[in-house]
Parts: C-alpha cells; sequence; structure tokens
C-alpha cells in the first residue's frame, strides 16, 4: 500500500486497538527511536502480516493516513509517545499508553525529555533544563497564513507595506519620506535631499512640481541639463537617465504616496539604486577558480557563488545605468587565505573574478588567539574557533576595499552566515543568509546524539551558529521551498530547528517561525556560456569533445581507473565530491547488485581524484577506499570507469559528451538542498535521476522531466535507471523527450537574471520595512542572540 494522501487528518482515538497492535509489533524489532520512513515500512509489513484478518477498510485507511503524518514514535516497555505533525511547523504530541489504551496529550517539553530518556540520558527535572525560545521576538509585522505561501517573504511583505500605505497612511508615507532622504551610494546622497524634504507632503509637493516642470521641456533634453533644477526642489539622482525615465518614476512615486497598489510599490522599489558594495560571505573549503572542484568542502557553493556574483553585477550595472547614477557596483566575495595553497590560487589576498567589470575575491587568513596566521586548510566542520577574530579583521578590510562599510552583506553556510551576522551587527547593515546545507538535516539524530559526533563535526558549534544566524537575518533566502518548510510528509530543513535538544546542553522550543515573511525561494540558475544542450556543436568546438570522450570511455593512465569491455553501451554518468552524503558510493553499489542493469549501462565515476596520496580528509579517504571495495567486491572491471577532473568546463562537456551517447545522469545523494548538479545535466540534455531527499522533488517533476530516486535503497537506485532504458529501447524517442523536457524545465524555471532580480528588489523592500516598522523587533533579536553567542557559542568553544 501506498502513502500517498497529501493531508494529515486529526488523531482519531477510534483507530486505536490497531495502532496498539502496530505498535506490539514495532517493539520485536531492535529500534526504540523511530522516524518516519521506518514507521511507514514498518506499517505496511504490519497489514501484510495481518492478512485477511484485517478490520473494516475505513479504520484501516484512516490509520494509515494518520501513520504517514507520525514523524517521530517513541517505544516505551508499556507506553508509546509520538510527534504528529499535521503541517509545516504544527505539531501535537501523544502518548498511548498499552495496558489501559488511554490518549493523553504531552507537551513539547514532556516529548523532548521523552526522548533523551529513551536514549539513556541522566534525566534531569525540566525546570533545570536551559530553555531557547524566540517565539517572543515574532509578535508583530505580517505572517504567512498558509502552508503552501512560505517562502513567499517578498510578497507577504510588499502587500503589507501598501497596505500600511493606504491605511496607516501619514505613519507610513512620513516613514517612506524619511527613509528616501536618507540613502546613500558610495557615500553621496542620492534620491531625495532629506535636509530639505522631511515629510510626506512636502515631498509629494515638490514631485509635482519637478514632474509639471519636466513634462514642459524637449524631450530630448540631456539629464545634466536638468539635474540642477531637480536639487531645487530636494531631488537628487537615482531616479531616471532621461527626463522621460525621471518623469515615470517621479510619477510612479506619487502613486506610492498616494493609494499605492501592490504592484505599483513592487516597481518603484525595484528601481531604486541602493546596493552598489555587496559584500558575500564564504570562509571555508578552497576558494577559487581553478583547480578546487572537488577539493574537500568545495563543491556546488562555490559555483552557486561565482554564478551569483557575475548575474548580480550585470544586474546591477543595468539598474545603475537606467537610474542616472555614476556609482560603479562592486562585489567582493570574502573568504579564508590559505597560505598552503597546493598549487591554487588560495594564497593571494585579493583575486579578479572572471566575467566581472569589478567583482573580486577578497581573502583573509584564520589566526589563533596569538595571533599566529593558520597556514593549512581547515575542515568546514573546525573553523569555528577562528570566525570571531576573522570577522573583525575582515571588517578592516572589507571597509579598505569598499572605501567604506557595504550595502548589503550576504552570507553562505553556517560559517558564512555566522560571520555575515556578526559583521551584519557591527556595521548596521542589510543581511541574507544562504544555508547550501544545514547539516542538522542530513545528519540523523545529530542533535539528540551530538556528544557521540562532537569531535569530529562539532555540531554543538555549528547548530548554535545556526539558530542564532538563522532568526537575526533580515532575509533568508532558500532554493526550494521544501527546503524551508518541506513537504506535507516530510520536515524541511530549516523547520528541524523548531524544536529540538541537545541533551545537557539545551533544548529548543520556539527555534525558528516558518510563517514569518523573511523566507524567501530564489531558484538560482546555472552559467550559460558553460552548460548549454548537447545538440548545440557550433558552441562545443572550443571545449575539444574527441579527447575528452576518449579520457571518459578510452584512454588509460594517470587519472582514470578501470577499462570497458563494451564502450558501446549506454552511459551511467554521476560527478561529486567523495564524501558519505553525496553518496558516489551507493550508486556504485546499487549498480554493483544490479547484473541486469549491468548488460546494457556502463558506470561512469567523476571525482576530484582517486590516488590515495592527494587525499587529506578523514571522510574522503574512507569514500575512496569504500569505491575501490566495492569494484573489487562486485568484479565491475569491464563495466566501470573512474576518472579524475577538477575543470568545470570539462566536466560541462562531459554532460554533453554521455548525453551524445544516450545516456542517464544519477544524483545519488542521501540528501541534497538542492543540488547545482541536476540544473547543469538536465540543461545539456541529459535525462537525470536525482534524490528524493531535498531539493530535487521541485527541481524535477518524476517522470515527466527527470525522475527521482531513494537512495537508501539500492534496487530503488537501479530499477528506475533499468526501467528508462529498457523503455527506450521499445519507444526510440522516449529518450529525446526526456532529454527535452529538462532543457525547457531549466531554461523556463532556473536564470540567474531573475534570480538577481528578485534578490535586490528584495534588499530595497526590506530595507524599507526595517526602516519604518520592523527596526525595533530586531534590535530586540539581535541583543538575545548576543547572550547566546557569548554565553553559549564560546563557552563551548573553549572545549576545543
Amino acid at each position: 500500500m501506498k502513502f500517498d494522501s497529501e493531508t494529515c487528518p486529526p488523531f482519531d482515538p477510534d483507530s486505536l486497538p490497531l495502532f496498539r497492535e502496530f505498535a506490539t509489533l514495532l517493539r520485536q524489532g531492535s529500534s526504540r527511536h523511530l522516524l518516519r520512513n521506518d514507521i511507514v515500512l514498518g506499517f505496511e509489513e504490519f497489514l501484510q502480516e495481518k492478512g485477511e484478518a484485517i478490520p473494516e477498510p475505513e479504520t484501516v485507511d484512516g490509520l494509515k493516513r494518520q501513520v504517514a503524518c507520525i514523524q517521530e514514535l517513541l517505544l516505551f516497555e508499556d507506553e508509546v509517545i509520538f510527534q504528529y505533525r499535521s503541517g509545516p511547523g504544527t505539531y501535537d504530541f501523544f502518548s498511548v499508553h498499552d495496558s489501559t489504551g488511554e490518549v493523553h496529550p504531552v507537551t513539547p517539553e514532556g516529548f523532548l525529555d521523552s526522548r533523551e530518556h529513551l536514549v539513556g540520558v541522566d534525566p534531569v527535572a525540566t525546570e533545570k533544563k536551559l530553555k531557547l525560545d524566540f517565539r517572543a521576538f515574532y509578535t508583530e509585522g505580517p505572517f504567512v497564513e498558509a502552508p503552501e505561501k512560505i517562502g513567499q517573504g517578498q510578497k507577504i511583505v510588499n502587500d503589507y507595506v501598501a497596505s500600511k500605505l493606504n491605511g496607516d497612511a501619514g505613519k507610513w508615507r512620513n516613514a517612506l519620506a524619511r527613509f528616501l532622504g536618507a540613502r546613500t551610494l558610495e557615500g553621496k546622497p542620492v534620491l531625495v535631499d532629506g535636509s530639505v524634504i522631511a515629510d510626506a507632503a512636502t515631498l509629494a509637493a515638490k514631485v509635482r512640481q519637478a514632474v509639471e516642470a519636466l513634462q514642459a521641456l524637449p524631450r530630448d533634453t540631456p539629464l545634466d541639463s536638468i539635474l540642477p533644477a531637480l536639487r531645487q526642489w530636494g531631488l537628487l539622482e537615482g531616479f531616471g537617465n532621461s527626463p522621460a525615465a525621471v518623469i515615470e518614476n517621479l510619477t510612479l512615486l506619487l502613486k506610492v504616496l498616494g493609494t499605492p497598489t501592490p504592484d505599483q510599490l513592487e516597481a518603484f522599489l525595484s528601481r531604486l539604486p541602493l546596493n552598489s558594495r555587496v559584500a558575500v560571505i564564504s570562509p571555508h573549503g578552497w576558494f577559487g577558480q581553478k583547480d578546487v572542484l572537488g577539493r574537500p568542502d568545495t563543491g556546488g557553493q562555490i559555483v552557486y557563488i561565482l554564478d551569483q556574483v557575475k548575474a548580480l553585477e550585470k544586474h546591477l550595472v543595468a539598474m545603475f545605468r537606467e537610474a542616472g547614477v555614476t556609482a560603479t557596483p562592486k562585489i567582493i566575495v570574502l573568504t579564508r587565505l590559505i597560505p598552503e595553497s597546493e598549487g591554487t590560487t588560495c594564497h593571494e589576498r585579493l583575486e579578479k573574478i572572471d566575467g566581472t567589470e569589478n567583482s573580486f575575491i577578497l581573502r583573509v587568513p584564520f589566526m589563533d588567539d596569538a595571533g599566529n596566521i593558520m597556514t593549512h586548510w581547515i575542515p568546514r566542520f573546525k573553523v569555528w574557533p577562528y570566525l570571531e577574530r576573522f570577522a573583525l579583521d575582515s571588517r578592516e578590510e572589507l571597509n579598505a576595499e569598499f572605501g567604506g562599510k557595504p550595502d548589503f552583506i550576504i552570507g553562505n553556510y553556517s560559517d558564512g552566515n555566522l560571520v555575515g551576522a556578526l559583521l551584519a551587527s557591527w556595521m548596521n547593515v542589510m543581511q541574507a543568509n544562504i544555508a547550501h546545507a544545514l547539516e542538522k538535516s542530513k545528519y540523523l539524530f545529530s542533535a539528540l546524539y551530538w556528544k557521540d559526533m562532537e569531535q569530529d563535526y562539532r555540531f554543538s558549534l555549528q547548530f548554535t551558529a545556526d539558530l542564532m544566524t538563522m532568526n537575526r537575518a533580515d532575509i533568508i533566502i532558500s532554493s526550494t521551498a521544501q527546503e524551508v518548510a518541506g513537504t506535507p510528509r516530510v520536515v524541511g530543513q530549516y523547520e528541524s530547528y523548531s524544536l529540538y535538544s541537545m541533551p545537557e546542553l539545551y533544548q529548543v522550543t520556539g527555534g525558528i517561525n516558518l510563517a514569518h515573511p523573511k523566507f524567501n525561494v530564489l531558484s538560482p540558475g546555472v552559467d550559460e556560456s558553460i552548460y548549454f544542450p548537447h545538440q548545440e556543436k557550433e558552441r562545443r568546438a572550443v571545449f575539444d569533445s574527441e579527447a575528452l570522450a576518449r579520457r571518459l570511455f578510452e584512454d588509460e593512465g594517470e587519472g582514470i581507473y578501470g577499462r570497458l569491455e563494451r564502450p558501446d553501451l549506454r552511459p551511467i554518468f554521476t560527478m561529486a565530491r567523495l564524501d558519505k552524503i553525496k553518496n558516489l558510493t551507493g550508486l556504485v553499489e546499487a549498480y554493483g547488485q544490479d547484473t541486469a542493469l549491468q548488460q546494457v549501462a556502463n558506470l561512469i565515476v567523476v571525482t576530484r581524484t582517486l590516488r590515495e596520496e592527494r587525499v587529506t580528509d578523514h571522510e574522503e579517504m574512507q569514500e575512496l577506499k569504500k569505491m575501490y571495495q566495492l569494484i573489487e567486491g562486485y568484479n565491475l572491471h569491464g563495466k566501470m570507469r573512474w576518472v579524475e577532473n577538477t575543470s568545470r568546463e570539462t566536466g560541462a562537456e562531459f554532460y554533453r559528451i554521455v548525453a551524445d551517447r544516450g545516456g542517464v545522469f544519477v544524483q545519488p545523494a542521501l540528501f541534497e538542498a538542492f543540488g547545482l548538479t541536476v540544473l547543469e545535466s538536465m540543461v545539456s540534455g541529459l535525462p537525470t535521476f536525482a534524490t528524493q531527499f531535498g531539493g530535487p522533488m521541485e527541481t524535477i517533476q518524476d517522470g515527466v522531466n527527470g525522475f527521482w530516486i531513494n537512495p537508501t535503497q539500492p534496487e530503488r537506485v537501479s530499477g528506475p535507471i533499468l526501467d528508462f532504458f529498457n523503455k527506450c529501447r521499445g519507444d526510440k524517442g522516449h529518450w529525446q523527450k526526456l532529454s527535452q523536457a529538462g532543457i525547457d524545465r531549466v531554461n523556463s524555471s532556473y536564470t540567474w537574471r531573475l534570480y538577481s532580480k528578485k534578490l535586490i528588489r528584495a534588499a530595497n523592500l526590506y530595507r524599507l520595512w526595517n526602516f519604518a516598522e520592523h527596526g525595533k523587533d530586531k534590535r530586540k533579536m539581535d541583543q538575545y542572540c548576543d547572550l547566546i553567542f557569548h554565553r553559549i557559542f564560546k563557552d563551548r568553544l573553549k572545549e576545543f
């Protein structure tokens, strides 16, 4: 039976006798702490065992829907306690006693206490535990009213501000006038002279005078000749690059000062040139432009940021030109300087970003408490002791490079978000967060068993940093809605911070408010100059396709392992870092177990390296050794190739070469927040199979423009691929249909141009909201987060 209902009904006590039988079956297993997937599979087995003894179908169907809504279940000797999720961030907790059949509600704190007790934590009175609760800081302002609107924060705030300008008009219109009068660009006032115009009535009168005078001028009047007159009315540069454009934007401003529609407010704010200095923070990994991809902690995030910066600069340059301002946008990617750079550019302080006019990578070294520079690479899980000093040093470096403080800070991953939050607080700057991946969702029970993982992962620091920064951020950018709030059945990454405990450290009872409009889904795109459909032969001329095809399928030598007995078979292609979550070894195992698939397809694996002497990361070494063991264990010689690559351009052509041969791409990660490789393969025209856990569930429409796979079970990885190849044999157009559908999906929904436009519009909108109203709530939140930083985070640092 499949659990396909998308709504969670209220828990029904009438189904308790059957539920108690199910709990008895679960106790026969070894686990006393089960998550949803195991609960659902267990119930399927339970119904199969019951067979003809199953009661009336209505009771079974009702319980089946309810079981699918249970996220966690705790099995005690005579009691079952479970978490029932009726929607994103909406939970009920119940206790069912086996002997009496009584059902009692359980408090969230009681559930957390029971969970800790089940795993053997010494019982401590709940009153004695440190509890973190951010709910008191989310009492005012607009909130998302329906789960399906989570991630649409920009629209929620825009509608709210428009309604305030209509309803509470005097206060908000005056706030808008003061906001425009306080804007500067590179230290120079723009838009409105705040010394001349201090309220909405004066601003409206001056704008009307200006519009009337400008309308009397010839259409070809140069902008420079009207600026002196504009200044007499208290109006400055930034409203347009021609008299016609200035008239259009001032007329729009008058509508906003009147009774604006949400569309009019959005259009006006999206044109304001307010962000000329943008700092993008990404400390960990090997941040460079060449020969770094595939190194430990160095993959999709680097690609994302470089593409983001190129598109964002292009958008800002065009925006400033249309606004008639002379400022030159500058974007700085702030990362760590690594003196022992191993042949990369990571030892260089400043590096121009290719394909940009005025964007740079700025590297600042990590230093210990004694002021010694850390010369070697450090894993992302162990950077925490250096980040506060790094932020302090970076503040001075950014001020020097920008000639002042940034207008907008964008943090990336947990470490970049922490540094970004510190900088934004110290410099009073708008800040956005991008998680890329929240480790708490990737490692099961990682909060509950944090002490067991602490030596390797430092989760007490990372989860505390995440909790602070996601609450402190002005804007949270996610690539998909499920990243925030999950699906009707699966908890979202951010949602997982709503309620959890780290035994003997703290309990979180109100970690994040999913209904707050700070959450915005802005899906990234791909670099269209590198990633494009395989049919575009003329554009591929510079990539030396024949030589790269030989490297994938035929050549022998350094950086290549394995040969193909039948290179004419369709290729199954995968490319990623060697780490447990990316799960490349899981794909090899699935392929090794499926002899039928081996008869119709070869397996091609591309990673940064396949040589032990080039590996310094413990997890990468484990996966590398496991790969060799699987190849030997399943005797995949003659059926599989393993090839090294660190070039992004070469990787892009690899996709197209595999597409030329009618192959597929497989992304088998145990969890993937978004998955840029999924977009890259799809836009190349390569039918794509990707994990059902994470972002690909939104990127791919299953069976339409790609396929979902379950990477936790080998047969659920290899089975769909074999089915696809079999269909391709029977239907010659099936492969081409999926190929074109993938291309169309990316081109219609995932572009950096749209991303940049939405991001800058959001920065302007939230800056106005903070100025007019939300700022006071943020200051209280900042103080609470400062307390957590100094009394919890920095205390934990002392352990290392």
